[in-house]
Order: structure tokens, then C-alpha cells, then sequence
């Protein structure tokens, strides 16, 4: 590999200094841009020698670092701000990396390296914060959809996280909707962190000569998530509904990080306010996360207000919301056993295959499928066929229509025997509906259902009726009969 020479890269170093000065904004944006990569670059290729008092790291690009994050360069410099100290606090752990695979080398360096990184970060907190502070929205929203990123960089050197937590904080009250709700989108992923921190309220002088091991320091401190968890209660009543649909999406993430105790405490009593939000996509978006929640308290508690917001949804006036609910019931079914779903949301799931809009219908039937495969076919036998069959007698041939797409869908997910003896019946004897497009939808679903069967069911109950369907007198339910007729004699006569 060719070796570039040491003065090369200072060389080299020093016309990119020269682009981060330049008169021109647009020249300093891109060299702004790429500052980040080039520190990592740098820290990769010499080593430790870069982090020396005398390195270019310490002596040139951190200054260049604090030149571009400076108040007096326009919004589009300070953008990239955030991402150069990502870059930086990335670079620092590489050279630990690095370090820690010789163990003489550590031994050696280890106080060096501790030294410097510990100088060097202590230069790139205030960069960090004062981003929080800035006028610029945008430079606020890029640093909250990055905090995650910067905890990540940062969380291995001790005392750091007596910063970032109270600047994140910061970003989840801050003025603009938009920031706030970045910074929810970020709340699970910076709770995620093993690092200790102060509780709110208790101030150290200087949080980077604080150790972590300090035995008076650790009794007080808490995990980052159970301090964050404390300000979940006020993100539930945000004005905006886009920050507190983003917490829903989210929020629950905490409750492996905190345990059942404190999970109830502080975690609970924010998502029994999120299930009834005045919002549809909030409720939505915390009926999706629940099973992390579940897993840790179980569902007792959340019974009794779950079944509101779910019946709430379920008839709510836009059809999007209602069918996001039809595609998370397996889910919840899941979540919430056999016993809860059959006596509160069965009869929902059922009955949106009278819904207004088709989509919804057909969604419905679909949902019968999913639910059979979850619960298995014996209950689908006893719970769900003789509602579905029931629909037959509707006099909406819309329904009548609906009812055989959800016994097909049924069909397909039980087992053999079951589906020969309890769905096939009820689909064939559809085929003597009065109104046409209950009739060929038996054609087509019997062109989906016949491969199940052996050669024996196909030739003494399929083909009777599809011939039957063949000589129809509507022409789209003779098409769809030949169609399905067809289809069945490939697939059996290959296995003649």
C-alpha cells in the first residue's frame, strides 16, 4: 500500500484549512460538510500522534471545528456542526480501539490517551450545547435527529452524559414543533445508554472531572432512562400532535430500561394518557408499541383502558385509521391472549366486513386469515365461522360477497381436514346465491381453495359446482368459473 509522507498530509491539511477560512459561504459549507470525515481519516491514519499537543487534530482541525460551529457563519455551516463532533467522538474511540488491542501498548498509553481525549472532548461539549441554544431552527433540528448518534460517540468518555442528557432535555422543550419532535423520534435510542447520570436538578461544577466511580457520586446518580422517563409525563401534553404521535411511537422502548417498579411509576401513567389522546394517530401509534410494554407489567393493567381506545378507533371516522387497526389486531391478539379478544374485539373483527369502504371489507377478510393462523383453526371453528356464516342470511349482497372472501381466507389457513369439513361446505352452497357477484366470487375462491384438497374432494364436490357455475346464466360468473376450472385441472392433472 503506498504510504502517504507526514508532510504530505500536513500539506494537504493546511489547504483544507484554507477552504474552511474562504471568503466564499459556499466554499465553507462543503469544507463544513466534510470536516467530520477528514478528522476520522486523519485519527485513522496517524494514530495517537494526532491527538498530541502538537497534532493536527489538536492544533488545526478542532480550531477549524470551532470556527464553522461559530455564531458569525451562516445557518448553512453550523448545520454540519453537529455531525463534525459525531465524526470527532467516533475518532476518540477508534484510538482507544486501536490502543486496547496491544495490551503493552495500553499499559503504556493509557494515561496519555486519557489525558488528551479528555482535553479534547472537554473543547468539543460547548459545540455540542451551544448548538441547543442556537438561533437557527434547522441547526436545533439536525442536532435533536442526531442526538442519538452524539450519545453514541460520546457515552464512553466519563462525565459527558452530565451534559448531553440536560441539552437533550433542552431539545424536547424546545420552542419549535418541528425540534421537539426530532427529538422524541430519539428518546428510546439515548435512554439506551449504560451511562449514569445526575438526577434533574443536581448541578456538578464541572461534569468532566466528576468520576463515575466516585462512590458518593454513583449512590446518587440514576440510568439515563429512568431520568428521562420523568419528562415523558410532559410530552403527553405537548400542543402538538406530531411530537406526542411521535412519543407514542416510541415511549415504550423505555420500559425493558427501567423495570416493571419504575415502569409503573413513571412510565404508565404517560401511556394511559397517550391511549386517550384526543388524537386518532396518537392512540394508533401506542396500540402498535404496547407489546414492550406488556412484556415487562403484563396486561392486566392495561386492559381495562386499552379496549376504549381500541373500540374508539375501530369507528373512527377516517377509513385509514380504521384499517392500521385491522392490520395490528393479530398483534394484539397476541399480546392479549384468546381469552381478552374473544370477549372485547372479536365482534369488531367480524363486523368490519360490513364496513362502508371495500378496502376495509376486503382488509377484514384478510384479518380472518391472519387470525386463524395466530389462534389455530379450532377456534377459528367456534368463534369466527359461525359469525362469518351468519353474514350469509345479510341481505347486502355486499356483505354476502365480503362473508365468502373471509371463508376462503379462512380456508387457506386452517389444516386440511378442518377446511374440508367446515369451510368447503359453506362456500359451496354460496354458489346458489341470487345475485351474481356473490356467485363468482365462489368461483374464484374455489379456484383458490381446490389445490388444498386431494383428488377426491376435487371431483365430487369442486368440479359439480364449478360446472354448474360454467352454465351460469351472467357471463362474469361463467368467466370466472372456466377460469377457476381451468387453473384446478393443471394443478391436478400434474399430479396424475
Amino acid at each position: 500500500m503506498f504510504l502517504i509522507p507526514v508532510w504530505t498530509k500536513s500539506t494537504h491539511i493546511q489547504y483544507f484549512a484554507n477552504l474552511c477560512r474562504d471568503e466564499a459561504p459556499m466554499v465553507r459549507r462543503i469544507a463544513s460538510r466534510n470536516l467530520g470525515s477528514l478528522i476520522y481519516a486523519v485519527a485513522e491514519s496517524m494514530g495517537l500522534s494526532s491527538i498530541a499537543e502538537n497534532g493536527p487534530i489538536s492544533t488545526t482541525l478542532l480550531d477549524l471545528l470551532e470556527v464553522l460551529a461559530g455564531g458569525d457563519q451562516p445557518d448553512s455551516v453550523r448545520l454540519h456542526t453537529t455531525e463534525n463532533c459525531v465524526c470527532f467522538g467516533n475518532a476518540m474511540t477508534l484510538l482507544r480501539g486501536k490502543n486496547a488491542s496491544d495490551q503493552s501498548i495500553m499499559d503504556q498509553n493509557e494515561e496519555f490517551i486519557t489525558t488528551r481525549s479528555t482535553a479534547l472532548v472537554k473543547r468539543i461539549l460547548p459545540l455540542i450545547v451551544a448548538t441547543i441554544d442556537d438561533r437557527s431552527w434547522r441547526v436545533r433540528w439536525t442536532a435533536a435527529s442526531k442526538f442519538a448518534s452524539v450519545v453514541q460517540a460520546f457515552s464512553p468518555f466519563k462525565g459527558t452524559m452530565d451534559a448531553l442528557v440536560p441539552a437533550y432535555e433542552k431539545l424536547l422543550q424546545d420552542p419549535e414543533a418541528e425540534v421537539r419532535t426530532s427529538a422524541a423520534l430519539n428518546l428510546a435510542e439515548v435512554a439506551k445508554t449504560d451511562s449514569k447520570v445526575y438526577p434533574a436538578g443536581l448541578i456538578t461544577e464541572d461534569v468532566m472531572d466528576c468520576s463515575e466511580d466516585d462512590s458518593g457520586s454513583q449512590e446518587r446518580r440514576v440510568s439515563v432512562a429512568e431520568r428521562l422517563a420523568q419528562r415523558v409525563m410532559a410530552l403527553t401534553e405537548d400542543d402538538s400532535e406530531n411530537v406526542r404521535a411521535a412519543l407514542a411511537m416510541v415511549a415504550t422502548e423505555l420500559a425493558p430500561l427501567l423495570g416493571k417498579d419504575v415502569t409503573i411509576t413513571h412510565l404508565l401513567p404517560p401511556m394511559l394518557l397517550l391511549l386517550r389522546d384526543s388524537t386518532s394517530e396518537v392512540r394508533l401509534n401506542i396500540i402498535s408499541s404496547l407489546s414492550l410494554l406488556t412484556d415487562v407489567i403484563g396486561d392486566e393493567l392495561l386492559s381495562q383502558s386499552l379496549f376504549p381506545a381500541i373500540l374508539e378507533l375501530a369507528e373512527d371516522g377516517k377509513w385509514r385509521i380504521r384499517m392500521a387497526v385491522i392490520e395490528r389486531m393479530p398483534l394484539l391478539a397476541k399480546q392479549l391472549g384468546k381469552d381478552f379478544f374473544n370477549d372485547k374485539l372479536l365482534e369488531l373483527c367480524v363486523g368490519w366486513l360490513g364496513d362502508d369502504i371495500s378496502s376495509i371489507r376486503e382488509a377484514a377478510a384478510k384479518n380472518l386469515k391472519e387470525l386463524t393462523s395466530l389462534l389455530g383453526s379450532e377456534w377459528a371453528i367456534q368463534h369466527l365461522l359461525p359469525r362469518v356464516k351468519a353474514m350469509m342470511e345479510n341481505p347486502s349482497y355486499l356483505r354476502r360477497m365480503n362473508a365468502v372472501q373471509g371463508i376462503v381466507y379462512m380456508a387457506t389457513a386452517m389444516d386440511i381436514n378442518n377446511a374440508q369439513l367446515e369451510a368447503l361446505p359453506i362456500l359451496l352452497e354460496m354458489a346458489c346465491d341470487t345475485v351474481p357477484n356473490v356467485r363468482f366470487n365462489v368461483a374464484k375462491g374455489l379456484g383458490i381453495v381446490g389445490p388444498l384438497f386431494n383428488q377426491f374432494v376435487y371431483e365430487s364436490q369442486i368440479i359439480p359446482i364449478l360446472a354448474l357455475l360454467k352454465d351460469d346464466p351472467d357471463r362474469d360468473v361463467r368467466y370466472f368459473a372456466s377460469q377457476a376450472s381451468d387453473s384446478l385441472r393443471n394443478v391436478f392433472d400434474r399430479e396424475l
